[in-house]
């Protein structure tokens, strides 16, 4: 594959392959790793065409963060006697076969129609704490609306606000927050409660949960199956030739005692590669470079068949996960997504998750996205150049596989005596119910290893005006505390460790103490949440943002707080902000 030719123009570090043996059912290559040459592949049985052009593309289009990790490529051995099997079917021949089943002419082209898919939700409104003390969300670490968001934007497009989920947004970067010490207690709470930058006499709760980042020695196995959508639609230079360099990232990271099987789906779906040891990267190079794009999208098929071999191959032991890459565009077969999001949550009960990644513009489902990854325990993620697959495959390669806890829950309760009023920000599509919080058997949010979670609440003094007029009929009693009186809420977190059924608990009150005065006063971290924050409700169109925050105010409060930002994420912000002010204009 050109993307690992020698002269490429991306960076990809190898680590070396463990000493671990390979399980019975991976057979041994000739070269374990090296240059995908089509001489190379040819003899693993895969045909590998020369994708220079989409790498050139690719990397025109990758460029904006400074990575500087060296190609680490070793010379390949002298090739041994060992005679690899061929796949189960060939990849150009399940391209063509599809093809030929739909007729001639009969591949959609992605970006004839817009036809981009996003999940409604209406911005939350503002409780009253006499009425509705207690706040219960699903915790979210999904990031796909930042990187797709960021895609529009850089193409001069205002986004659907239906496409801006202010949490995603938040929760694409890293604060800094403490970290927690153990894994039996994963979560470690930062709190601070500042002023309101975009309205009156209000002030922001900002809740930030840092999880545990698991040593590399002690990460569990991988049992994966790349999902990887190979129909016409994904034929264009930002869906498939990306698809493929953002898992060759992922291939990078492998050691030799995680397992890897391959599934392509056009018309129709096949297996590409049988279940493979990381140890045998060069197998799973030649394997992805023989990938094309052609047909129609049987997603459901392929979705079946990935959990079939997913489950086949289960190890108590791994991280048991399937990884799709797709537009999401499923149009043969089961393509309903109330009926995959049921098959998804029939199938997570066997310990398989799905993680789903979304490419390209025009017919971009993330609706049935959405529904996927959030009912398969996985994370949802937008892949749109080089640099986010980096960010997502090698950066933050723990936290995308590797669980720290199931059903993470929050819930915050609100005192009266000190909180009237209160409003979540973003996670329109994360709340649950108040009981739902100590059930046990209702799904919530998977969190990953060294990922944190960040959620933000406007909240309005008990000695401020609030939103609504006191009732005129109704009884309008004062409030009189029952608790702890410098208390202004009382957070609490549970989850479940990865493979145990019955959930644990976090607690931490919330008091005088994490009372920032001013807002230049606030944290680092709490100035940069909100200037996310203050962004993604703009761009939504939210009614609770005074205009007289505007971009400049806000670019003025992300850039104090821009830090040291080794990867120039947080500049890269600054750049969205100037860059919406055109569309935002109607320019």
């Amino acid at each position: 594959m050109s993307s690992l030719r020698k002269g490429a123009h991306i960076a990809l570090c190898l680590f070396t392959a463990g000493s671990a043996p390979a399980p019975a059912f991976a057979a041994p290559a000739a070269v374990s790793d090296g240059e995908p040459t089509a001489e190379a592949c040819a003899r693993l049985g895969y045909p590998v065409r020369v994708h220079d052009d989409d790498d050139r593309r690719l990397n025109r289009r990758g460029k904006g963060r400074p990575y500087t990790t060296a190609l680490a490529f070793a010379p390949p051995p002298p090739p041994s006697p060992v005679v690899m099997a061929a796949p189960r079917m060939a990849v150009s021949e399940m391209v063509v076969a599809s093809a030929r089943s739909m007729g001639p002419g009969s591949t959609r082209i992605a970006g004839d129609v817009e036809t981009e898919r996003y999940p409604h939700a209406t911005a939350n409104s503002i409780k009253r704490t006499a009425d509705e003390p207690v706040s219960t969300l699903s915790a979210d670490v999904d990031t796909a609306a930042y990187a797709n968001v960021r895609r529009m934007l850089q193409n001069g497009q205002p986004p659907p606000s239906d496409a801006v989920r202010v949490e995603e947004m938040l929760n694409y970067f890293d604060y800094g927050y403490a970290r927690p010490d153990t894994p039996e207690v994963p979560f470690k709470p930062s709190i601070t409660v500042t002023p309101s930058p975009w309205s009156q006499d209000r002030q922001i709760l900002h809740i930030g949960l840092q999880g545990y980042d698991i040593p590399r020695a002690e990460q569990p196995p991988l049992n994966l199956v790349f999902l990887i959508d190979t129909s016409g639609s994904m034929s264009s230079e930002e869906r498939l030739p990306l698809a493929r360099k953002a898992l060759n990232l992922l291939v990078s990271q492998l050691r030799a005692q995680d397992h890897v099987a391959m599934v392509a789906y056009a018309g129709s779906a096949g297996e590409v590669l049988a279940p493979t040891s990381g140890a045998q990267k060069l197998k799973m190079r030649c394997a992805l470079g023989a990938l094309e794009s052609g047909g129609s999208t049987a997603g459901g098929e392929g979705l079946s068949l990935a959990y079939d071999i997913a489950r086949r191959n289960f190890d108590p032991r791994a991280v048991n996960r399937v990884i799709l890459m797709t537009d999401g565009d499923f149009n043969v077969g089961v393509n309903d997504p109330a009926k995959l999001t049921d098959f998804v949550v029939e199938k997570r009960k066997s310990g398989v998750y799905l993680s789903v990644y979304g490419f390209g513009g025009g017919n971009y489902n993330d609706t049935l996205m959405q529904a996927m990854a959030q009912n398969g325990n996985g994370t949802a993620g937008y892949i749109d150049t080089l640099s986010e697959a980096r960010k997502t495959f090698r950066d933050d390669f723990s936290g995308s596989l590797f669980p720290i806890a199931n059903d993470v829950k929050i819930q915050v309760e609100f005192n009266p005596a000190r909180v009237s009023e209160y409003r979540l920000i973003g996670y329109e599509t994360r709340l649950l119910n108040r009981e739902d919080f100590n059930n046990d058997k209702v799904d919530a949010g998977e969190v990953g290893s060294g990922t944190s979670v960040t959620a933000l609440y406007e909240i309005t003094p008990a000695d401020a005006a609030p939103s609504s007029d006191p009732l005129r009929y109704g009884q309008n009693r004062p409030v009189v505390p029952t608790g702890p009186g410098d208390e202004i809420a009382f957070l609490k977190v549970r989850y479940k460790l990865p493979g145990q059924s019955d959930s644990r608990l976090i607690t931490r009150p919330i008091g005088k103490s994490d009372l920032a005065q001013s807002v230049e006063a606030a944290p680092e971290a709490t100035r940069w949440a909100l200037a996310v924050a203050g962004f993604g409700q703009k761009l939504r169109h939210d009614p609770w943002v005074s205009d007289r925050f505007g971009w400049n105010q806000i670019y003025a409060l992300a850039d104090s707080a821009r830090g040291e930002d080794p990867f120039a994420l947080r500049a890269e912000f600054l750049s969205l902000v100037r860059a919406a002010e055109g569309p935002a204009r109607g320019e």
